[in-house]
This record gives structure tokens, C-alpha cells and sequence, in this order.
């Protein structure tokens, strides 16, 4: 056995040892299961069972021991693995907080359960209420209100915004049960579950995010919307009655399907008039329950049900619209956002005046990539400017805010603030150690390239290592290839021309569109402060072009340049690159400048081995597009340069937005291609393979 696959193991090992009351727990309840027989057979018709089996009865009867003794036995075989599995909490809560706070929450919980469900029934039996008369008679085995406590405290050990997502997710699982299933054990379930809410405090829903507020109410809704549809298909018993299944208009349910989907669509984008609609919606629902529950208190409810048909369901699901008034109540600030192109109330710049500000205070070395046509702009109260794009309901800033070091850390709060109110999934994409230190608490970064560096002060092409870019240089001064550094609008018609019939049979060969974003075409190229670095032959061909972008200081001069475009004409030159990059450095240091990207190559980062879902979603976009753009290989061709690396981050709130990003990065970077490009792209790749 390899030293790779034993250290899998040893994690296991090493885990497993720090859940010992989990482990033994779980070994006793197997152990009785087999003593007992109960792991083949139903444990209920066993003679047993009345002696050790918890509930009101017993406790009535003077059988005090039954909490306890309950607590290890299961009812049926089929129960077993979901019981085992509900310890996954427990596990959870040991392995964070020690094995005396797991007993704790474990041991409370289940005897709170027991207990706080015996005096319920106790006291509501003493209704006229069916459903609390026939529960106040019924025995229970198991552990199962222990294990649910230990899922509640193990929630609220999630980091946020995890914690709140799985309290909900727990509470409405909780909830859904007893008011639809309705048996002992929901009960004890939904009292072990509150009891560590009240303790824990652990959720704060009214202190997360705008965007977690909005996920919440979408995810009620969807909630109220899969118990309509579940309780037209699936008989149904509680606290307010039994229903059959394939009761009630399929027609109603259609269109209560439809309209509630698009309300939940809307509230999960902040939209103002979902929430309203949903308000009203959930009044109107909210006020039919009550009606019925009077009616039903006044008049016979089977003559009720004859009457007006079958209501129970009705009952039950008033209980969901009456939390989710409650709630769009309290986080009715959450929705307030319009559709509209652009983000914020202050006026948009324009592209001048971006360019003025790159100007006045500097910029990164992806900066000037702020100007280019397809960006939108958001300016913060505090002056400065994020460039961004609005790609698949996700509102990705380029690179850097632009702007003073003050103003540009509290741009950064501000745009993710008015992107959310807009309904927007914020991220930053090629962002700097800066922007990565201004983002809020608990935002995650994935290292999504390395701007390759090359310093200019003293910069020599000497030594070993800089063979191939010597070597190239000396071959085309041989060959009497001629280097340019210039201006596209200072060239002729005939080198623009070339250029063009350069660039055209490169996007030919592709078979997907020019990328855009981060990556230029020859439309950025003509901006009159981007330079051109040609190669001409002596019959006056142009065998391969660079353009380059300015990069400013905070002394309003141009401090660096950034590679963007690189084009080679096919049989031309042969290291027409090597020659082209080592010469505009040359010109850049004798003009003074500092430093010379060659850029980070989108897609060609390596990932950690935890990097997640998005290092997935990069690795399989860069596999589709390897063969067509040349990601990997390119970033091999600039450490030819020897320079040194700068990491630009994707920032993201958490993984639960990453889907979305990698959409909208995909339309950012692709905005024109086709599902029919896309699909001969994959099998380009495959014919590569």
C-alpha cells in the first residue's frame, strides 16, 4: 500500500477517534437490535416493547424508566439506517465541540423531546382535537429527537451563510412533518429542535445578507409550492386531519404552480412587485385557512367537508403562508430592487471619464481593460469607479476598482451592496491581494491566473536562460526583420490591412468567436494610447503583431504596458514572438518604464486539490477550449521571460453563487457564440484526444 492511499485512511482513522460517544451509541443500538431481535423484526410485537417504549401512557402508568430505555431500541428493521444516519449531526457535534457536549445536546434533547411532548398531549387531549386524543395513547422507541438536536447544534456550528440555510432547512423539514405526517415522533422531533434554537441562538435570520434574506423567502415559497403539489399526490395525515391522495382540481394546483414559481423567481432577484404579490398572496391564503378553522369549530367538520369539499390540507398549508407573511414582513427592506442596465443611483461615467481617472490615480495592469466598450460603470459615493459586466444575473467587476487606495476599499463594500440590492450575484474577477483584503468577512477567493511580471530597470538578455529570446533577436536581425513600435492609426491602410487578414484567418482556425473581456481584438487595438509592436519581412509583410496597453501611475505617466493581443502570420517568421516580446522591452526600459505584463492566461491556473466546484467548472472550460485558444501553452510560452507572479483571484460571496458565475463568465468571455459553436468546439477537443 502506497504512503498516498495510507493517508486517506489515517484521516479516517484519526476522525473516527474523536467520535467515540457517536461510535458507542451507535454500536449499543445495534447490539439491542441484535439481542433482541429487533434488527429482523418488528420491534412493536415484540412483548417488550410496552415495558421500555416511552410516551404518555407509560409515564401515566408509572413507568418512569421508559425516556431512557426507550431511547436504545428501534422500532422496525427498515428504520435502521435512517436512524444511524440521523447521528451524522452528532458526529458533527462531538468532533467540533467534544464528546461531553454531544452527550449533552444529545441527552437533553431526547428526554426534553419526550418530555415536553407528553405534557403537550397531556393538556391538548383535553380537546375536542381528534389528532392530539389518538397520539395521547401511542408509545415510541428511539433516539430520534436526541439525533435531531444534535443536527440543530451542528447547524449552528456552520459558518455563515451555511448556518441560517440549514436552520431553515431543518426547521422546514421539522415543520412539514408534523404538520403533514403528524405522528408522535414529529412532535418530539419539533420540540428538540426548538429547544436548541431557544438555547443556541444560532440563528439570526434579520442579520444576514440582502441576497440570504431574499434565497430565504424564495426558498419558502418553493417550500409552500412542493407541499401543495406532494399533498394532491400523497395522502396526508396531522394535526388538522387526514386527506386521500388525487383530491382536488389538477387545474387549481397548475396554476397556483405557475404563479408561485414566478413569484419565487422574482423574490429570489429582489423584485419589488413579487414581493408585494407574494404578500398579498399569502394573506389571501392566510385568512382562507383561519375562515375554514372557524367554520370548522362552529359546524360539523364532515358536514364541512361535504359541503365545500375536502379542507385539511388547507389548514396545514395557513401555517406556511403565516411564516411567510411574517417573515416578508420583516425583511421587506430586501426588496427593493428594479430592472434596470446599470447598478446604483449615481450617474454612470463614461469611458473618458474612466480613462481621466486611470489618468489621475493609476491603475493595475488589467486597468486599461476598463475602457473597452462592453464594461459598464458603477461610481461610489467615495469617487471611485468599478468596471463591470452584467452577464446571467450575475454582475462581475473587472479586475480593480479605479480610483485613490481609500476611496477604491470602500468601492468594493459599495458595489457588492448595490449589486445585491439590483438582485445580482457580485463577484470580482482578476482581482489583486487588494481588492481580495477589501471584500467583506467570510467571502471566498479561487486563484484564477498569475499576471506574469517582467521588471524593465536593468532589464539584459544575457546568461543561459535567456537563450531562445536572444537567439531569436539575433535570427531576425539576420533575416533583416524589421521591429515597429507604433500606433494602429499611424499605419498605413496596407499594414491595417495585413493586421486584419492576420487576425481574421487566427479567428478562422477557432472555430468559436473572438473571447472578449479580459481579452482584446483588434477593435481595442485602434485605441490611439494602445500600442502596436509589428514584425515586418523585408518584402514588407507583417509576420506577427502585439498590442499593447498603457499602464498608469499615480503620477499620471504611463508606468508599464500589458500584453494583449499576439498574432502570428502562418508560414511567416518562426520566433516571431520571442522576438517581438523581447524587442518592445528593449524599447519599453530605454523609455523609462517599470514594468511589462505579459498578462495572466485565463483558464490556466492549477488548483489546489480543495479548490472546489469552480476549479472544476475552469479546468473543464479550459479542457473544451485548450485546442481552439491555447490556453496552458501559451502561459508555458511566457515563462520563456522569466517573470515574476501576481495572483488575480475570483471573488465570491460563497459556493452556492459559483453555478451562476460560471455562466456569466462564460457569456462574458464567449458573449457571441452559439450552442452550435460550443458543441463543434467539445468535438474539436475530442478529435485532438
Amino acid at each position: 500500500m502506497t504512503e498516498g492511499a495510507d493517508r486517506p485512511r489515517g484521516v479516517i482513522v484519526s476522525a473516527l477517534r474523536r467520535v467515540p460517544l457517536t461510535l458507542s451509541l451507535v454500536a449499543v443500538l445495534l447490539v439491542v437490535g441484535v439481542a433482541t431481535g429487533g434488527l429482523w423484526a418488528s420491534f412493536e410485537q415484540n412483548g417488550l416493547f410496552a415495558s421500555v417504549a416511552y410516551g404518555l401512557p407509560a409515564l401515566e402508568a408509572g413507568r418512569w424508566w421508559t425516556p431512557i430505555t426507550g431511547t436504545f431500541f428501534v422500532a422496525h428493521p427498515i428504520l435502521y439506517p435512517v436512524v444511524i444516519t440521523s447521528f451524522v449531526g452528532l458526529a458533527v457535534l462531538e468532533y467540533r465541540r467534544g464528546s461531553r457536549a454531544a452527550a449533552g445536546y444529545f441527552g437533553v434533547g431526547q428526554l426534553f423531546g419526550i418530555f415536553a411532548t407528553a405534557l403537550f398531549l397531556w393538556l391538548a387531549s383535553l380537546l375536542p382535537w381528534s389528532w392530539a386524543q389518538e397520539q395521547a395513547t401511542v408509545l415510541d422507541v428511539g433516539p430520534s429527537a436526541g439525533t435531531m438536536a444534535g443536527l440543530a447544534a451542528a447547524a449552528g456550528l456552520m459558518k455563515a451563510p451555511w448556518r441560517v440555510r440549514a436552520w431553515f432547512l431543518l426547521l422546514g423539514f421539522t415543520l412539514v412533518m408534523l404538520l403533514f405526517v403528524g405522528t408522535l415522533a414529529d412532535l418530539e422531533h419539533a420540540f428538540a429542535v426548538l429547544l436548541v434554537l431557544a438555547v443556541d441562538r444560532s440563528l439570526r435570520a434579520r442579520r444576514t445578507t440582502v441576497r440570504e434574506q431574499r434565497l430565504i423567502a424564495f426558498a419558502l415559497t418553493l417550500l409552500i409550492l412542493a407541499v401543495e403539489l406532494l399533498t394532491l399526490l400523497v395522502p396526508t395525515d396531522g394535526p388538522f386531519g387526514a386527506t386521500g391522495a388525487f383530491q382536488g382540481p389538477f387545474i387549481d394546483a397548475a396554476i397556483d404552480g405557475v404563479v408561485i414559481g414566478l413569484l419565487a423567481v422574482g423574490l429570489r432577484r429582489g423584485r419589488r412587485w413579487a414581493w408585494i404579490a407574494a404578500l398579498v398572496l399569502a394573506i389571501v391564503n392566510f385568512l382562507t385557512g383561519t375562515s375554514l378553522f372557524v367554520l370548522a369549530t362552529v359546524f360539523d367538520p364532515a358536514e364541512l367537508a361535504a359541503q365545500i369539499g375536502e379542507f385539511n390540507v388547507t389548514l396545514a398549508q395557513s401555517v406556511l403562508w403565516l411564516m411567510l407573511v411574517v417573515y416578508l414582513v420583516v425583511v421587506r427592506r430586501a426588496f427593493r430592487a428594479r430592472r434596470k442596465s446599470t447598478i446604483g443611483d449615481a450617474v454612470v461615467p463614461s469611458a473618458d471619464e474612466v480613462r481621466s481617472a486611470l489618468r489621475d490615480n493609476g491603475g493595475g495592469t488589467l486597468s486599461w481593460m476598463a475602457t473597452w466598450e462592453d464594461n459598464t460603470y458603477f461610481r461610489s459615493t467615495s469617487g471611485a469607479i468599478v468596471a463591470y459586466q452584467r452577464r446571467a444575473g450575475v454582475a462581475i467587476a473587472l479586475a480593480d476598482p479605479i480610483g485613490s487606495p481609500t476611496a477604491r476599499a470602500s468601492a468594493v463594500g459599495e458595489f457588492i451592496r448595490v449589486a445585491e440590492d439590483a438582485g445580482l450575484v457580485p463577484c470580482f474577477f482578476s482581482a489583486s491581494e487588494e481588492t481580495h483584503r477589501a471584500v467583506p468577512a467570510g467571502w471566498r477567493s479561487i486563484v484564477v491566473a498569475d499576471d506574469t511580471i517582467v521588471d524593465l530597470p536593468g532589464l539584459e538578455f544575457t546568461g543561459k536562460r535567456w537563450n531562445s529570446v536572444r537567439t531569436a533577436i539575433n535570427r531576425a536581425d539576420r533575416e533583416q526583420m524589421t521591429f515597429r513600435l507604433t500606433r494602429l492609426v499611424d499605419e498605413s491602410w496596407g499594414i491595417n490591412q495585413q493586421l486584419r487578414a492576420i487576425s481574421e484567418a487566427w479567428v478562422g482556425d477557432k472555430g468559436l468567436p473572438e473571447m472578449g473581456f479580459t481579452l482584446g481584438t483588434l477593435t481595442q487595438a485602434e485605441d490611439p494610447e494602445v500600442r502596436v509592436a509589428l514584425a515586418v519581412s523585408p518584402a514588407g509583410d507583417v509576420d506577427g503583431f502585439l498590442s499593447w496597453l498603457p499602464v498608469y501611475g499615480d503620477e499620471g505617466r504611463v508606468t508599464g504596458w500589458t500584453l494583449d493581443l499576439m498574432r502570428r502570420r502562418e508560414g511567416g517568421f518562426g520566433p516571431v514572438m520571442e522576438y517581438l516580446i523581447g524587442s518592445s522591452a528593449r524599447e519599453f526600459s530605454r523609455e523609462g518604464a517599470q514594468v511589462m505584463s505579459l498578462s495572466g492566461a485565463p483558464l490556466a491556473h492549477e488548483y489546489p486539490p480543495d479548490a472546489g466546484s469552480i476549479a472544476l467548472l475552469s479546468d473543464w472550460l479550459a479542457g473544451v477550449l485548450e485546442p481552439v485558444y491555447g490556453f496552458k501553452s501559451l502561459h508555458r510560452f511566457k515563462e520563456k521571460f522569466h517573470p515574476r507572479y501576481e495572483t488575480m483571484y475570483l471573488l465570491f460571496r460563497d459556493e452556492g453563487d459559483l453555478g451562476r458565475i460560471g455562466a456569466g463568465l462564460t457569456r462574458a468571455f464567449l458573449p457571441e457564440a452559439t450552442l452550435r459553436q460550443f458543441a463543434e468546439a467539445g468535438l474539436d477537443l475530442v478529435k485532438e484526444k
